[in-house]
C-alpha cells in the first residue's frame, strides 16, 4: 500500500495505490465473501467458480465489494500508522478512482478531522456588564405571587358560577351525535376564564349552579390536532359538582409574620428585593460570562467540518426526545401535533449547534495553549456538590465513583477554572 496525503481545510484527501496483486486478493476476498449468493446452472450455489460467475452477471460482478474491502484495509492501516488523527466522522470514497485492469487500482478517501483553532484575542478585553435593579413593581408582584401560593380555597354554596371560580365537573362531548376519544371526563377541575379548554366552553357555565346539568355547543378549532373534530361542531353535556373561589390574605404586617421570619412588611419587602437582587445578579453574572465567551469565539479562526454540527443536532434531539418522554409524549406524535417533519426540526437546532461546537472548540484551544488543568480540591468540589444535590455522603459517593464519572467531575471542574481564568484576564466596565 502507498498514498499521499493532502488537507484541504478540515477533511484530509488520502490517495491509496493498490497494485495488480493487491487488488486481485481483495477481487478474490469479495468473491468468497459474496459468492453464496448466487446460482449459475450446473453448479451448487454457492459453488460456481470466480471466472464463471463473472461471465454469467459481469466481470464488474466483484468490483464494488473489492473497493469497500480495500478501502476499509487501508483506511485502517493508515490510521494504525498516523495515531495522531482525530477523526469526526465517517470517511467516503470520492469520484476520482483510476482503475486498469491488470495494472492495479487508486482511490481516494476523504474524512473530516477535529479543525485546528486560530484563536485571536482571548485576554485584555473589555465586557460590558450587564445593568442590575429591581423596581416597586417587582416586589409588589413577588407578594402577590406569595399571597396567591398562600391563598384559600373556599367552597361557595349560595350562588352560581362565576368568573374566576374554580369548579368541578363531568363532562361528555358528542360530534353529530357521536362520542369522541378524549371528549368524556368525571370530576375535572376548571378554573372559569383560564381558557384551558376550546373557545367558549369556559363562559357558558356562568350561571350554573351546583348539581345543574347544562348543554353547552362549541366549535373546535381549525387548527385542532384530533382530524376527526377539527372545524367541527360539538355538543358537551357538563355537570357542576362543586364550586370553589381563592381568598387571598391581605397584605400586611401579619402575612409578612406567617410567610416570613420578618416582623413587619417593610421589612419583608427589603428581604424581598435582596433576595431579587442576588437572583438577577447571578443571571447577569452569567449573561456576562456568556457574553465575554462569545467575543471570544468571534475573536477566533476555524473551519467546522458539517459532520461535527451534525452530530451536535442529533444530539439536541436525542435531549429533546428525553424531555417529551417525561411528558409521555412520543417524538414522533410531537412531529404530527405540530405539523413538522424532522428535516425542519435538525434545521431549527443548526445554529444553536454550530455556536456550541466553535465555543468548545476554541475553549479547548485555550486550555491548551495556557496549559490549564483543574487541581484535586475543584474536583472534589465538583463531587461534594453533586453528593449534596442528591443527598448522598461525599465519601461514599468517592468510594464508589466509576472512571467515567471522575473524568465528568475532572471535565467540570475544569471547565470552572478556564472561566476563572478569562474572567480574571478580562474586564467588565459598567
Amino acid at each position: 500500500m502507498k498514498y499521499t496525503v493532502e488537507k484541504k481545510q478540515s477533511y484530509v484527501h488520502v490517495r491509496f495505490s493498490c497494485n495488480a496483486t493487491e487488488w486481485e486478493a481483495f477481487m478474490e476476498k469479495a468473491y468468497q465473501q459474496n459468492k453464496g449468493k448466487y446460482a449459475v446452472q450446473g453448479f451448487r450455489k454457492g459453488h460456481a467458480p470466480r471466472k464463471v460467475l463473472e461471465k454469467s452477471y459481469g466481470k464488474d460482478l466483484f468490483f464494488e465489494d473489492a473497493l469497500y474491502l480495500c478501502a476499509n484495509e487501508y483506511f485502517q492501516q493508515y490510521l494504525e500508522k498516523n495515531k495522531d488523527i482525530h477523526l469526526v466522522g465517517h470517511p467516503h470514497i470520492d469520484d476520482s478512482i483510476d482503475y486498469k485492469e491488470g495494472k492495479g487500482l487508486k482511490l481516494t478517501l476523504v474524512f473530516p478531522v477535529k479543525p485546528e483553532v486560530e484563536l485571536g484575542q482571548y485576554k485584555g478585553l473589555q465586557v460590558k456588564k450587564e445593568a442590575v435593579s429591581v423596581t416597586d413593581e417587582e416586589i409588589e408582584n413577588e407578594l402577590k405571587s406569595v399571597a396567591q401560593r398562600n391563598a384559600r380555597m373556599l367552597e361557595i354554596t349560595d350562588r352560581a358560577v362565576c368568573d374566576g371560580d374554580e369548579i368541578t365537573l363531568d363532562y361528555s362531548g358528542s360530534v353529530d351525535g357521536v362520542k369522541f376519544d378524549g371528549g368524556t371526563a368525571q370530576n375535572q377541575k376548571l378554573v372559569i376564564g383560564s381558557h384551558t379548554f376550546i373557545p367558549g366552553f369556559e363562559e357558558q357555565l356562568v350561571g350554573v349552579n351546583v348539581g345543574e346539568t347544562k348543554d353547552i355547543s362549541v366549535k373546535f378549532p381549525e387548527q385542532y390536532h384530533a382530524e376527526n373534530i377539527k372545524g367541527k361542531d360539538a355538543i358537551f353535556t357538563c355537570t357542576v359538582h362543586a364550586i370553589t373561589k381563592k381568598e387571598l390574605p391581605e397584605i400586611n404586617d401579619e402575612f409578612a409574620k406567617e410567610v416570613s421570619e420578618f416582623s413587619t412588611l417593610a421589612e419583608y419587602k427589603d428581604g424581598l428585593k435582596a433576595e431579587l437582587l442576588a437572583k438577577k445578579q447571578k443571571d447577569a453574572d452569567l449573561k456576562d460570562e456568556n457574553t465575554l465567551l462569545q467575543v471570544i469565539v468571534e475573536n477566533a479562526k476555524m473551519d467546522i467540518p458539517q459532520e461535527m454540527v451534525d452530530e451536535q443536532v442529533e444530539d439536541y434531539i436525542e435531549d429533546f426526545k428525553y424531555q417529551l418522554s417525561y411528558q409521555g409524549l412520543k417524538f414522533e406524535d410531537y412531529l404530527k401535533y405540530t405539523s413538522s417533519t424532522i428535516e425542519q426540526v435538525r434545521e431549527s437546532y443548526k445554529e444553536k449547534a454550530q455556536k456550541a461546537v466553535s465555543t468548545r472548540l476554541v475553549l479547548e484551544a485555550i486550555v491548551k495553549a495556557e496549559d490549564l488543568k483543574a487541581t484535586q480540591e475543584q474536583v472534589d468540589a465538583q463531587i461534594a456538590e453533586y453528593a449534596g444535590q442528591i443527598g448522598q455522603n461525599v465519601e461514599e459517593l468517592t468510594k464508589n465513583i466509576t472512571p467515567d464519572q471522575r473524568a465528568y467531575f475532572e471535565n467540570q471542574a475544569l471547565t470552572f477554572a478556564l472561566i476563572d481564568f478569562l474572567k480574571a484576564q478580562n474586564t467588565f466596565v459598567d
